[in-house]
């Protein structure tokens, strides 16, 4: 039986995603949701994430996203290869710069401050960061906020700014949906994420099920998508789930890391946007599609930004994936080369 603080949430995030569909907002459903539920969280209304759904959540999204692969996905490869390099001087710069101003302004202790800033997973970052001595609570206020305002102000920008459809429901398959079709995708979704889980892979509910997706569609076993109605209820979901990660925490210590997340989000994406001009030419590649894969978003939520946009998905969710590895292979090599800047300064607490 659901909780019923969780079955308040739900309720609380889809009626959010109906009123910002109404609005014709971005992103309505997610974006909605995660506005809902952490108002909500904010006034004390005694909401609960469905965090136990967020595998099942995160799986159909994967399957999702592994139906816009295709045979001529990975035609561009020395390309790809290049700008994963840029990829990586882009994380070393965002994570240095914002680091320093966690620091500064944000009078964060050295270790806390640069796991804050390393635009990673929210869970890897307080893990590694908490292992090295850091305030695993700012870090996780910090990350969750940088989610939020990444999507919206992606999300913003390529409705308000540049005029894509940003609505992402549109499913990516090629075709209508048999039930052989849905059969496939849904052996995609279980096998996926037991292999995903099985090989520790990154998010491995959401890896798992893209790349068994992405298979099936590449050799041609399929070309459906998953029921446009199912991809809003895990939308639903996953807003209400970041949103409710700022449940109980004390208003202040949210309107500091939104602030303070505010500025420094403003910060990577600047220098996103710096390479995807600078880029675009060498990589042969658009210079919204290089900030999409370059902005310090989510893996999962970044490519459901570039879901419905005519971007390559596949480009996308690559270079996401790519920052996540990165980021847990050399955070320790990082916070070494880091750790003398940031030590120049030295408060005596954390936030």
């Amino acid at each position: 039986m659901v909780p019923k603080s969780q079955a308040l949430t739900c309720l609380l995030a889809a009626v959010g995603g109906a009123v910002f569909a109404v609005l014709n907002l971005p992103l309505p459903w997610m974006l909605g949701a995660m506005a809902f539920t952490l108002v909500a969280a904010m006034l004390k209304v005694p909401v609960q994430a469905p965090e136990k759904l967020r595998p099942y959540t995160v799986a159909v999204i994967g399957v999702m996203l592994g139906s816009g692969f295709t045979t001529q996905t990975f035609d561009h490869i020395p390309q790809w290869s290049l700008s994963l390099m840029f990829l990586s001087i882009c994380v070393a710069l965002q994570a240095s710069v914002v680091g320093l101003f966690y620091v500064k302004a944000g009078q964060m202790r050295p270790v806390t401050a640069l796991f804050s800033a390393m635009p990673g997973g929210v869970v890897e970052m307080m893990e590694i960061g908490k292992r090295y001595g850091g305030d695993e609570r700012t870090i996780v206020l910090i990350h969750a906020a940088r989610i939020v305002l990444v999507i919206a102000m992606i999300a913003f920008w390529f409705r308000v700014v540049l005029g894509h459809d940003v609505s992402g429901v549109a499913p990516l398959g090629k075709g209508h949906s048999t039930l052989t079709d849905l059969a496939i995708l849904f052996a995609c979704g279980v096998i996926g994420s037991i292999a995903g889980l099985g090989l520790s892979l990154p998010a491995p509910t959401f890896l798992g099920p893209m790349v068994l997706s992405a298979a099936v569609h590449m050799l041609g076993w399929t070309t459906g998508s998953p029921p446009v109605w199912l991809i809003i209820c895990a939308q639903v979901l996953l807003g209400s789930i970041v949103g409710g990660r700022f449940v109980g925490v004390a208003p202040r210590f949210v309107l500091k890391a939104f602030g303070l997340s505010a500025v420094a989000t403003v910060m990577m994406l600047a220098i996103a946007i710096g390479l995807a001009q600078a880029l675009h030419g060498v990589l042969q590649q658009t210079p919204e599609q290089i900030l999409l894969a370059y902005a310090p978003g989510g893996l999962t939520e970044m490519s459901l930004v570039s879901l419905s946009m005519g971007a390559d998905v596949a480009f996308i969710a690559t270079h996401h994936l790519f920052r996540v590895i990165l980021l847990l292979s050399i955070a320790g090599s990082l916070l070494a080369w880091i750790a003398g800047l940031l030590t120049k300064t030295r408060p005596a607490l954390d936030p």
